[in-house]
C-alpha cells in the first residue's frame, strides 16, 4: 500500500512540472508573466518647492536622477495594490507606501521587482531620509545634501552623493557602497553584509559588522572608529591625522600603506598585519600568536593587542 502512495506521488509530481513547463513554454519562458499581481506605472508631477526628501516604502528600489527638463517628478513603477502617496508637506517631498490590499491578498506569484525613481531639477538639498526593507537604494554624484540617513534591510545601498554634516547608512544583510564623498561624519554598519568606503575626504569615519567584510581605501581622514566581531577589515591608502581605533572578535585587520597620530588595534583571534608609513612607538601583546614589528622608539603611540592572532607590521 504505501508503495503505492509513492507511486502516486511521483506521478503527481511529474504531472505537476509538466504542466508548469507547458505553461512557461506557453510564455516563451517568461516568468514574470506568470505573475498573478498587476503592475501600474504612476507619475508624480511636483510644483511645490521643497528642500527635505522623506521616503518610507518597503520592497521597492529607489533610484534618484537629475531631471532633464528641471522639473521635478516621481515615477513609480509598482502593483495596483501596493502604491505610493507623493506630497510636499513642511517642505518635505514626501513619499510614503500605501498598502491597500486585503489579507487574502498577501498570498500570489510575483516575479518582478517594483521601482521608485525621483527626478530632481536641483543639485543641493537639506535631509535626505530613506526607509526600506528588502529594496535596492541608489544616490547618484549629482546631488549634495546637509545629511543624508538610510536604513535597510537585505537591501543593497549605493551612495556616491556627499552631504555637508552627517551620512548615516544602516543595514542588515544588504552591504554597503560609499565612493567619491565628502562628508563631516560617515557612519556605515551591517550585520551580515559588506562595508566598501573607497575615494573618501571626511572628518570622521565610524564603521560597524558583526560577520560582515569592511574595505576601506584611499580616505582622509581625522579619524577611523571601527569595530566589528567576526568580519575582517582591510585598510588600503588610509590617512588620518589624528586616531585608528579598531576591535575585532575573530576578524583580520589589514593595513596597506596606511597612517595615523595614534594607532588602537585589539582582536582576540585576528591577525593583524600590514604596512604604516611612519615610524611607530609600539606596544604590541599577543598569548599565543607570533609578534614582528620594528624597533622603533620614535613616532606616534601604535597599541596593538591579540590573543592567538599574529601581528606583522613594517614600515614602507
Amino acid at each position: 500500500m504505501s508503495k503505492m502512495w509513492i507511486i502516486c506521488a511521483i506521478v503527481l509530481v511529474i504531472l505537476g512540472v509538466t504542466l508548469f513547463s507547458m505553461a512557461l513554454a506557453g510564455y516563451n519562458w517568461d516568468f514574470t508573466k506568470l505573475s498573478t499581481v498587476k503592475y501600474e506605472t504612476n507619475t508624480h508631477q511636483i510644483n511645490e518647492v521643497f528642500n527635505d526628501i522623506s521616503i518610507k516604502t518597503d520592497t521597492s528600489d529607489v533610484v534618484f536622477a537629475a531631471s532633464s527638463d528641471g522639473i521635478c517628478k516621481v515615477v513609480c513603477d509598482e502593483t495596483e495594490k501596493i502604491k505610493h502617496s507623493v506630497t510636499v508637506v513642511d517642505s518635505t517631498l514626501t513619499i510614503n507606501l500605501l498598502d491597500e490590499r486585503k489579507w487574502y491578498e498577501y498570498i500570489g506569484i510575483n516575479f518582478r521587482s517594483t521601482k521608485i525613481t525621483v527626478y530632481l531639477p536641483d543639485a543641493e538639498y537639506n535631509k535626505l531620509f530613506i526607509k526600506e526593507s528588502t529594496g535596492d537604494i541608489e544616490i547618484p554624484k549629482d546631488f549634495k545634501f546637509e545629511s543624508i540617513d538610510i536604513s535597510a534591510s537585505t537591501g543593497d545601498v549605493k551612495n556616491f552623493a556627499s552631504a555637508s554634516d552627517l551620512i548615516k547608512i544602516k543595514a542588515s544583510t544588504g552591504s554597503i557602497k560609499v565612493e567619491g564623498v565628502s562628508a563631516e561624519t560617515l557612519d556605515l554598519s551591517v550585520s551580515t553584509g559588506k562595508i566598501t568606503a573607497s575615494g573618501i575626504n571626511c572628518g570622521h569615519i565610524k564603521t560597524k559588522v558583526s560577520t560582515g567584510k569592511t574595505s576601506l581605501t584611499d580616505i582622509s581622514c581625522a579619524n577611523v572608529i571601527s569595530s566589528g566581531d567576526t568580519g575582517e577589515i582591510t585598510l588600503k591608502n588610509v590617512i588620518a591625522t589624528e586616531k585608528f581605533s579598531i576591535e575585532r572578535s575573530t576578524g583580520n585587520v589589514k593595513f596597506d600603506g596606511c597612517d595615523a597620530s595614534e594607532i588602537f588595534v585589539k582582536t582576540d583571534t585576528g591577525d593583524v598585519k600590514g604596512s604604516l608609513l611612519s615610524d611607530k612607538v609600539f606596544i604590541t601583546e599577543s598569548d599565543t600568536g607570533s609578534i614582528n614589528v620594528p624597533k622603533t622608539v620614535a613616532g606616534g603611540r601604535c597599541e596593538i593587542t591579540t590573543d592567538t592572532g599574529d601581528i606583522k607590521i613594517n614600515i614602507q
